[in-house]
């Protein structure tokens, strides 16, 4: 079983609402859908997750092309190492490994339906028989707040996110106003993508505590290494990596070193599905835990990621997702999280999912004619010149 063919398509699915943070200001999921045929005709879809630019993510999956087409469906991680050693892929690692997870992806796919096995049986067998997943946020007023907090418990969440780092005063009253229209018992948690600094971190924790918060992710930057470690002795907030994950070999280091409580990440971060999975598995051997992370996603990357969850011993409750914020998707039916917080075990073999080639189409024809949805806007730029 030979890869035939592969086929690169860049799609744009806008979301119901801009997503903000002290990062982004993005206004729906740019990523490139990877179709793999084989020579008996089997077919695997992955998605490979953009980030800053789609069209260079596009690019190095087709430069990666000669690395797949003609070998066994099988060797995945020999392609892998080909793409990177050879390829020289390892000195862009992160470009890299967002391309590669989109293969990947296709190629368990492929293996999956090839054995008539869903990827959680693949991998070893479930541990859960159910994941749960959070309700994103908007930022905004305390009604605007408390409207979406109304909205995620009359549709079953216990797990909320916000985005916090961009004014400290605001932050405040809004971690308030949801923990206040949350009453006691659902979990909040914030994000700061590493816009505090570390003193400034200490006293906002110290500001949050009142508010029962289930953990922090990522308060300050990923560099200098110690410092999430440092904030970590000195707030009873539980803390959670996320930045600085990017690649297998760092997050190994920041786990084996116990920087966080929480470790949030994915396949496409460290570059593959088994990375992801050997990883969480060295988190569970330090007593730490997991939280799936996405960047953005489509419903082919949520599946794959869920695979790995059901086989995982310490996943969070509440892990990552934009299912519910997208105004479509690419797959025949919807992701049981885009209407509530659970999702169960996939029996379908592959991905368990179903790829609709006229929605593929609509989204083609959007980044065609629009492009990608850019992760920042304008007024985000330049703010020492005004």
């Amino acid at each position: 079983m030979r890869i035939a063919s592969l086929e690169t398509i860049p799609v744009s699915v806008p979301y119901r609402h801009r997503e903000v943070s002290s990062q982004v200001a993005r206004d729906g999921v740019s990523d490139v859908l990877v179709k793999l045929v084989t020579d008996d005709g089997l077919v695997g879809w992955g998605e490979a997750c953009c980030g800053a630019d789609t069209a260079s993510v596009e690019a190095a999956v087709r430069a990666m092309e000669p690395f797949v087409v003609g070998r066994d469906a099988w060797n995945r991680d020999a392609m892998r190492r080909d793409a990177f050693t050879h390829g020289l892929w390892q000195f862009r690692a992160g470009t890299g490994n967002f391309a590669w997870a989109g293969i990947d992806m296709a190629l368990w796919d492929i293996c999956g339906r090839a054995s008539g096995q869903p990827l959680w049986r693949l991998l070893g067998g479930r541990r859960q028989a159910e994941a749960s997943y959070f309700y994103y946020l908007a930022r905004g007023p305390r009604e605007h707040l408390a409207a979406q907090v109304a909205e995620g418990r009359a549709a079953g969440f216990d797990v909320f996110y916000l985005k916090v780092g961009l004014d400290d005063a605001e932050d405040r009253a809004m971690v308030a106003g949801v923990r206040e229209a949350l009453g006691t018992g659902p979990r909040l948690r914030v994000d700061a993508n590493g816009s505090w600094s570390l003193p400034q971190a200490v006293r906002n924790l110290r500001a949050f505590e009142e508010h029962d918060i289930d953990f922090v992710e990522q308060p300050v930057r990923d560099h200098p290494i110690g410092q999430l470690a440092e904030l970590r002795a000195r707030t009873r907030i539980p803390v959670c990596a996320n930045e600085g994950l990017w690649s297998e070999a760092d997050a190994y280091a920041r786990i084996t070193a116990r920087q966080a409580d929480v470790f949030c990440f994915s396949p496409y971060w460290v570059g593959s599905i088994a990375s992801f999975h050997r990883l969480a598995w060295v988190a569970e051997y330090e007593g730490l835990q997991i939280c799936k992370h996405t960047h953005g996603e489509l419903g082919l990357a949520a599946a794959a990621a869920h695979h790995v969850v059901l086989t995982l011993p310490n996943g969070v409750e509440g892990h990552q997702q934009t299912a519910h914020l997208m105004e479509h998707d690419v797959l025949v039916e919807p992701l049981p999280i885009a209407a509530g917080p659970r999702w169960g075990v996939i029996d379908a073999p592959g991905l368990g999912v179903e790829v609709d080639e006229d929605a593929v189409a609509d989204a083609a024809g959007r980044y065609r004619v629009d492009g990608q949805y850019r992760p920042w806007q304008d007024d985000q730029l330049a703010k020492e010149e005004r």
